[in-house]
């Protein structure tokens, strides 16, 4: 089945659920009180320095795989001149496009004391089924499924994999949840310490950087990833892959469902979400 229709088909069978399908979802928080206040300069931390290349500027080598960056323009033959510069860069591109899906684990116990503990509610077992059952319906071949070592991510996984045979799945430890970057405006009821952002920040820019990049151009086959972890992470990897202030990550809202993203080889890129409970709506 080809990938555009799978897309028609799921927005066919989620149609009478009760959340949209979103191109996005941005939450415009309340004003501050007091009025107008002095606006807060926030200094980017260093291993965020190539984070954005300036205000409204696309940064084509944002995954440093742009074909130019990869080209030694000193060993340019200046006889055979364009010919075999497009042929170099030909060998750089891109010729396949990777299907990221990012999904944020089911419901869990919040409550509980310890990370292990944290499991799955009932609620968030029957989430994790449907979403489970909503990437099969789709049809596809999916390559893997890369998840969060956190307990609640982990029985997520387990819960969804049972609905794709055959894929396989793999633990990283950089997907855990944890607190980016601070986010401007602040958030008064959220206020982690500022080693929390010093230990989490470098490792979630990193998990992007290792698993959100477009395709190799060894790579002959469209691909279908699956990504299991937690709202802070896809937020924050949302804003970097949609090129906007990794600053305003917290202003996004992701609940348990399904975030698709197909990284841009120059500029287009695609979004999509879908919330679990449309699935429910499709299989009742």
């Amino acid at each position: 089945m080809a990938f555009r229709q799978a897309l028609q088909l799921a927005a066919c069978g989620l149609a009478g659920g009760s959340a949209a399908v979103l191109f996005s979802a941005v939450a415009v928080g309340k004003p501050r009180a007091g009025g107008d206040a002095e606006p807060r300069v926030v200094e980017a931390p260093a291993w965020a320095g190539s984070a954005r290349p300036g205000p409204g500027v696309w940064d084509s080598n944002w995954d440093r795989r742009e074909p130019l960056s990869l080209v030694n323009l000193r060993k340019r033959n200046l006889e055979s001149g364009e010919e075999e510069l497009a042929s170099r860069l030909d060998h750089y591109k891109a010729k396949a496009t990777r299907h990221i899906f990012l999904i944020r684990h089911s419901q869990y116990h919040v409550d509980a004391s310890q990370e292990k503990e944290r499991t799955l509610t009932p609620l968030g077992r029957e989430q994790a089924e449907l979403t489970g059952l909503r990437l099969a319906s789709l049809g596809l071949k999916f390559n893997k499924i890369v998840h969060s070592s956190m307990t609640r991510a982990v029985e997520t996984t387990d819960i969804i994999s049972k609905h794709l045979p055959g894929v396989s799945k793999v633990s990283t430890d950089l997907l855990r949840e944890g607190a980016p970057i601070e986010p401007d405006p602040p958030v008064s009821h959220w206020k982690p310490e500022a080693v929390q952002y010093y230990e989490d920040g470098a490792r979630i820019e990193a998990a992007f950087r290792n698993y959100i990049h477009r395709a190799d151009a060894k790579q002959q086959e469209d691909s279908y990833e699956i990504f299991i972890c937690h709202a802070n992470v896809i937020r924050y990897i949302v804003c970097r892959i949609t090129d906007s202030r990794i600053f305003s990550w917290r202003r996004g809202s992701h609940r348990i469902g399904v975030s698709l993203i197909w990284p841009p080889q120059r500029w287009w890129l695609g979004l999509t979400s879908w919330h679990y409970s449309r699935f429910q709506s499709a299989h009742e």
